[in-house]
């Protein structure tokens, strides 16, 4: 049974098919249409709904993209919609913003705004317009109203950020801490959804079960299952393993779990290399990041997924499990083919670690895609270097985007390898990287365009590194 809170009750559900996505349960078993369908596939942010977490004595709220957001990852959480914000008739802050401002138009897509604000109103304490667009980004008016939303906002803050949620949080973080303890699963007929505990379980399930669909964020299962119908006989759910979540600063490495989530790993991540700051930002939406996991990112082995060629330059392992066995294994050696990894049945990705260096090494990320928020790369490229007395040392340059898979260019890193850092060696690198890989056309980008797009990033690697690196871009231009 998976138990939670919705609209101050505790709610307990079973017999339910374990796909249920939460989007679903909400308009067509409980009737709660509130919170809309738009492209069931975590884009447009209609659908947006909050999360809350018990973090020690205070809730943790985050946006969550019902549409494929399971049902059984609700279990000890407070599911939070757009019909649960008023209370006695008089709208919430972020509401009555909305109204004031007349940031609605159509309407449809305004439930999942409101909530992406709601969200916002319980994590800033105060308006910040720049905070806002990142919170706003996984949002789409296709009426193009965005700036009198912005505008509620901003003016959401003037009668002060309390509200009844602050009223009722330690009544909620008890009920939340009573939840029922029983094995958090679903099941109806022969399938079945199921929520371990630990490590150990989780091996002896994929030793008794090696076709179980593991899940973690769900932001790429979810996509199986709302749009290739997909119907896994057993969906196992490893967020609730503590082990899996953790994330740890190391002596020599960072050690991530592998549900551990892009929200919760960027701000160690950036504090060590800041350029990932950027690519985080750009990684999906905010609620994207609230649930996907690098982890699912690395297993998922899709060759334009963005925290791929920023671990393959930082030269990252895996700690691979399957039943009381583990293994350690370069992420270089992971990825076999197209969606083919080095994984065995019933094996799992533990953790992830990445070595932290010395900080004396030059370390870039770019992603180059339509759109700067929740958008996919055409290309994406990761480089590390050190200099030694004006030699290229430790030279890492991998891509996404180029090949079948994630993939260093080591025709690139060979002709940069031991040479003197100037614009004749960059030139060399840049050959060897149209030499080495043979892009693809597809609705992204050209193969043409790619070729380019990988040499000349690495040109503006070397540009950063030289010249003044606030004129290389578009954005830098922009009031």
């Amino acid at each position: 049974m998976v138990s939670f809170i919705l609209n101050g009750q505790i709610h307990s559900v079973n017999h339910v098919l374990p796909e249920t996505t939460v989007l679903d349960y909400l308009r067509e078993t409980l009737g709660r249409t509130g919170t809309k369908e738009g492209c069931a596939s975590g884009d447009c942010g209609a659908c947006t709904v909050v999360i809350a977490e018990a973090q020690e004595k205070t809730l943790k709220y985050r946006t969550s993209n019902a549409c494929i957001t399971l049902l059984g990852t609700l279990h000890g959480k407070q599911l939070i919609t757009v019909e649960n914000l008023s209370s006695d008739k008089t709208l919430h802050q972020c509401q009555q913003a909305i109204v004031n401002c007349h940031g609605s138009q159509c309407g449809f897509c305004t439930p999942g705004f409101v909530m992406s604000l709601f969200s916002h109103f319980k994590n800033y304490s105060s308006p910040d317009r720049d905070q806002l667009i990142e919170s706003l980004g996984g949002n789409l008016c296709r009426c193009t109203g965005y700036k009198p939303i912005l505008n509620a906002g901003v003016s959401m803050y003037e009668n002060g950020s309390a509200d009844k949620f602050d009223k009722n949080e330690s009544d909620t973080i008890r009920m939340l801490k009573g939840l029922p303890k029983e094995d958090p699963n679903l099941i109806l007929d022969t399938r079945k959804f199921c929520t371990p505990k630990s490590l150990d379980e989780l091996a002896d399930i994929l030793l008794d079960q090696p076709n179980a669909r593991l899940l973690a964020g769900g932001t790429d299962l979810g996509l199986e299952i709302t749009q290739e119908l997909a119907q896994p006989k057993l969906i196992v759910y490893t967020g609730s393993i503590e082990a899996m979540t953790c994330i740890e600063d190391r002596d020599h490495t960072f050690h991530i779990g592998g549900a551990a989530t892009y929200t919760d790993v960027s701000p160690l991540l950036v504090s060590r290399w800041p350029t990932l700051g950027e690519l985080f930002n750009r990684l999906g939406s905010v609620q994207i990041r609230n649930q996907g996991t690098i982890g699912g990112n690395v297993a998922n082995a899709s060759p334009i997924a963005d925290t791929l060629p920023p671990l393959l330059a930082l030269d990252a392992t895996l700690t691979l499990r399957k039943g009381s066995r583990r293994r350690v294994l370069a992420l270089k050696d992971f990825f076999i083919h197209y969606k083919v990894t080095a994984l065995e049945k019933s094996e799992f990705i533990e953790s992830i670690q990445i070595p932290k260096g010395d900080g004396s090494e030059y370390f870039v990320v770019y992603k180059v895609s339509k759109r700067m928020e929740d958008d996919i790369s055409a290309v994406c490229l990761a480089l590390r270097w050190r200099l030694y007395d004006n030699s290229l040392r430790d030279v890492r340059i991998a891509y996404g985007g180029l090949a079948e898979i994630p993939k260093r260019s080591i025709a690139a890193e060979k002709a940069l390898e031991g040479n003197d850092f100037k614009e004749s060696s960059i030139r060399d690198a840049m050959s060897a990287v149209s030499q080495e890989f043979s892009p693809i056309d597809d609705v992204r980008a050209s193969a043409k365009y790619r070729e380019k797009l990988a040499k000349n990033l690495l040109f503006r690697a070397y540009l950063a590194a030289t010249q003044n690196k606030s004129n290389l871009r578009v954005t830098d231009y922009c009031a």
